[in-house]
């Protein structure tokens, strides 16, 4: 399932959530409340959506998620904790209000026995209960069967954290969607020493599925480790720590997995193949903290009086730091469209897709949330933007997700543009609602899911472009890019 590798966030380049960074699309939560009369435990509490991104700059596989807020360490994770997801799940989830709550108690149970096993401490008492589909008994039947196996544990208390953490994201991942995820807070202002690449052939949820050899860099983040040990966008990437990346055609998880254990005192070493010099070689790359910036767009003026801007996230502000741009480019000249370099940006705000696509058009709908009984709701463009009247070339990848994904199919159902690049990501299944749990983690679950303009889905699916134009490490390596050089001869 793709949310195995969730957005937990830790995302796996840049995330803006987003995730992971990928920024997750998000809305303020609703309340949500528990029953005084059960015995549930307390209610998850509300929380406004997460502040804007960090910085696009490439983080390294798995680098925590730029929408986790820097807080105080978190608390030990508890059944009680555990139960509170439950409920938080039943109460605000999409598919809450029909869920069976075996679906959720035995995908958790499962990942619950495969910690004790992965760690030697199985326990013959660590057999599932009997479930009835009754969601206060079966929560109880599962709480007094994991009091018993955490009774038998070590007093470790790093053992008893990474069980319950087990037992969490176990549940959580059942529901296979790319914008419900569990996060534990981090107390850094910096990112957790990231090696500092973006790599072909990988997506925020983990390796994309639809990837092809060769995997190469895209992006080396500045001052990172990577760029202290001279790696280039274009490197094509052989081996990590003598090891294939890609095994049978497949990128392999295990090997992915060396870039979020590496530290200073185990650092990676990447074998590399650069293009433009033919040459094989190997270097070491010690991770060190990058600082998370506030992401910005960058522009400039391209041959025929065409204005390029890219824009890294859909966080509050971007919108209105693209028109700008545009703006300040079309002083004094007469523009003869407008390149947006979408490519990497992992999503962020509803708000300002619809403030973008009311640059281009209004008074139409862009797409729709709507519930598990399918009841929806139509998001609009918002017609208080003046329009450009600019012809529009958009650039995809597979890393434009989310709200990335909102956009560019606002575009193409209702034709303000031309797509080129590649397809999108296709993790667009809803907008994530942020709730806090007892140990101070942090839950997110979409309560309604999205279809496009024309009621299409396009989460799991992504976006095609109109003309398929993908970046290559040969085009890196020299400098070119393929993107930009078709919009120019489609705005001419």
């Amino acid at each position: 399932m793709r949310n195995k590798k969730s957005f937990a966030v830790a995302a796996v380049l840049v995330v803006s959530a987003a995730v992971f960074g990928y920024g997750i699309t998000t809305v303020a939560a609703t309340a949500t409340t528990a029953n005084p009369a059960s015995n549930r435990p307390p209610a998850c509490a509300t929380l406004p959506p997460p502040s804007a991104p960090s910085s696009p700059a490439p983080s390294s596989p798995s680098s925590p998620s730029p929408s986790v807020p820097s807080s105080p360490p978190a608390k030990p994770t508890t059944v009680t904790t555990i139960g509170s997801a439950y409920y938080c799940i039943f109460d605000n989830y999409y598919g809450g209000p029909v869920w069976d709550p075996r679906t959720l108690l035995v995908p958790a149970f499962a990942a619950l026995t495969q910690e004790l096993q992965r760690r030697g401490l199985d326990q013959p008492q660590a057999t599932m209960p009997a479930l009835t589909g009754r969601k206060d008994a079966d929560w109880a039947a599962f709480r007094r069967v994991y009091e018993q196996i955490t009774a038998g544990l070590p007093a470790d208390p790093t053992v008893r954290q990474a069980v319950a953490e087990a037992t969490i994201q176990g549940m959580v991942e059942s529901l296979d969607d790319n914008h419900a995820r569990w996060m534990r807070p981090s107390s850094s202002s910096t990112e957790a020493a990231p090696v500092g690449l973006r790599l072909s052939g990988l997506q925020p949820d983990g390796p994309d599925p639809a990837s092809t050899p060769p995997i190469f860099v895209t992006a080396v983040a500045p001052g990172s480790g990577s760029e202290i040990a001279g790696v280039k966008p274009g490197d094509e990437v052989v081996a990590v720590n003598g090891v294939p990346l890609i095994v049978n055609g497949v990128v392999s998880d295990g090997v992915i997995g060396w870039f979020r254990t590496a530290t200073k005192d185990n650092p990676v070493r990447l074998t590399l193949r650069r293009l433009v010099t033919g040459k094989t070689f190997t270097v070491t790359v010690t991770p060190v903290p990058i600082p998370r910036e506030t992401p910005t767009v960058e522009s400039r003026l391209l041959p025929g009086d065409i204005a390029y801007v890219r824009m890294p996230a859909f966080a509050p502000g971007m919108a209105d730091q693209v028109l700008r741009a545009i703006a300040d480019l079309r002083a004094g000249r007469t523009l003869r469209g407008v390149v947006l370099d979408l490519r990497g940006n992992g999503g962020g705000s509803p708000t300002e897709v619809a403030r973008l696509l009311g640059a281009w058009a209004h008074d139409k709908t862009t797409s729709y949330w709507c519930d598990v009984r399918g009841e929806c709701t139509a998001n609009r463009t918002d017609d208080s933007v003046p329009l450009l009247n600019l012809p529009l070339v958009a650039l995809t990848d597979r890393n434009c997700a989310s709200a990335c994904d909102s956009f560019t199919s606002a575009v193409k159902d209702l034709r303000l543009g031309t797509l080129v690049g590649t397809r999108t990501a296709g993790a667009v299944s809803g907008p994530g609602e942020p709730f806090q749990l007892n140990d101070d983690s942090m839950i997110m679950l979409p309560k309604r899911h999205e279809i496009g303009a024309n009621r299409e889905i396009v989460n799991t699916i992504g976006v095609a472009p109109d003309h398929v134009a993908p970046m290559t490490a040969a085009d890196l390596s020299a400098g070119r890019d393929p993107g930009v050089a078709k919009a120019l001869t489609l705005l001419k």
